[in-house]
């Protein structure tokens, strides 16, 4: 029996450099609930920083941080903003950590 030839994917260190930078922010417990949280649909700052436990300004951080890697977008209609998923792979994403660890069976 032959062995398939290794074939190795091309090596983009600047694309890996963005994608580990990117990783880094969503690395956090409070920004992956956002990222769950807006999956299930839009959402203001307001109703995101109590769905986390956490203060208003200590949420826009977060979602800024977030908003600068891509990962969401806003929208304002009169005084509220609305965040939502921008970045299409964040489903995929939740979709490992949850299969990985919140949806484990004891």
């Amino acid at each position: 029996m032959t062995e398939k030839p290794q074939v190795k994917p091309p090596l983009n260190m600047e694309a890996l450099g963005q994608a580990a930078e990117c990783l880094r922010t969503l690395a956090h417990p409070v920004r992956i609930r956002m990222v769950q949280l807006l999956i299930a649909g839009r959402f203001t700052v307001g109703e995101i920083a109590e769905d986390c436990g956490i203060a208003e300004n200590l949420a826009s951080e977060h979602l800024r941080l977030m908003q600068r890697c891509g990962f969401f977008t806003s929208e304002r209609e009169g005084r509220r903003v609305y965040y939502q998923i921008a970045e299409p792979h964040l489903h995929d994403i939740m979709n490992c950590i949850e299969g990985r660890f919140l949806h484990q069976t004891d």
